[in-house]
C-alpha cells in the first residue's frame, strides 16, 4: 500500500510541476522537394511532434551513405522519413551550361538502377542499425518531359526498385508519385522543372502529413 501511495504522490507532484511526456521527434531526410513541403508539414504537426529536416539537400543515395549517420546523430528519433531518387536518376555533363550541369543527352547518370538498389539496401541497413525509429520512405515525384537532365519515364523504374527494397525490409511506403503528377500539372514550375510553386508544396505536404499522423498514433 505504501508503495502505491508514494507512486501516486510522485505522479501528482509531476502534474503540479507541469510535467508532460516528451513530444515525439520526426526527422525528414530528403532533397529540395522535401525542403519545399517541410514547413507545411512542420506547421501541420506542431502540436503533435517536433519535426526537423536534415541540414541542406540530401541529394542522391551516395550523399546519404556519406552523411546519414551524422544526420541521425545522437537524437532519439521516433520517426525518420526519407527519400532519394531525383538526384540518382539525373544525368550530368561537366560542359553543360544548364543549372547543375544537367544533360540527359550527353551526360552520365548519377546512379544506375542496380547501384540505386544497392545504395538503398545499405542505407536502410544503416538506419536500422543506428536508430529504433519507425522508417517511412517517400517515393520520387514527377519529372516533366522537358526536364534537361532527367527522363520522365525513369521515375517509375526507380520507384519500383525503391518500393521493392522497402517492402523487403519492412519500411513503410508513402507512394506519392501518381498524385504528384496532377499537382505538378497544376502547380509545378513548368514542363522543364521538377519543382513546385507554394501551393504545389502545400498540396505535397498534405500527402505527407496523414502517413506521419498514422505512424505517430502507432508509437
Amino acid at each position: 500500500m505504501k508503495n502505491k501511495f508514494y507512486l501516486l504522490t510522485a505522479f501528482c507532484i509531476f502534474l503540479c510541476l507541469g510535467y508532460k511526456p516528451k513530444d515525439p521527434k520526426i526527422l525528414i531526410i530528403g532533397d529540395s522537394i522535401s525542403i519545399g513541403y517541410f514547413s507545411k508539414v512542420k506547421e501541420a504537426l506542431a502540436t503533435k511532434a517536433i519535426v526537423m529536416h536534415n541540414p541542406g539537400n540530401a541529394q542522391h543515395t551516395g550523399t546519404g551513405l556519406e552523411k546519414v549517420k551524422d544526420w541521425i546523430g545522437k537524437e532519439d528519433w521516433d520517426i525518420i522519413q526519407f527519400n532519394w531518387g531525383l538526384w540518382d536518376l539525373c544525368y550530368r555533363h561537366p560542359d553543360s551550361k544548364v543549372y547543375g550541369n544537367r544533360d540527359k543527352i550527353k551526360g552520365t547518370i548519377t546512379y544506375d538502377l542496380q547501384t540505386y538498389r544497392q545504395n538503398l539496401e545499405e542505407l536502410v541497413s544503416i538506419l536500422k542499425a543506428s536508430t529504433s525509429a519507425k522508417l517511412i520512405f517517400v517515393t520520387t515525384t514527377y519529372v516533366p518531359v522537358n526536364e534537361a537532365g532527367r527522363f520522365s519515364e525513369d521515375v517509375a523504374k526507380y520507384n519500383a526498385i525503391a518500393k521493392s527494397v522497402m517492402k523487403k525490409n519492412g519500411v513503410i511506403i508513402n507512394d506519392i508519385y501518381k498524385k504528384s503528377i496532377a499537382i505538378h500539372h497544376k502547380n509545378g514550375l513548368g514542363d522543364n522543372d521538377v519543382h513546385y510553386n507554394k501551393e504545389g508544396y502545400k498540396e505535397l505536404g498534405e500527402l505527407i502529413v496523414p502517413v506521419l499522423n498514422k505512424t505517430l498514433k502507432r508509437l
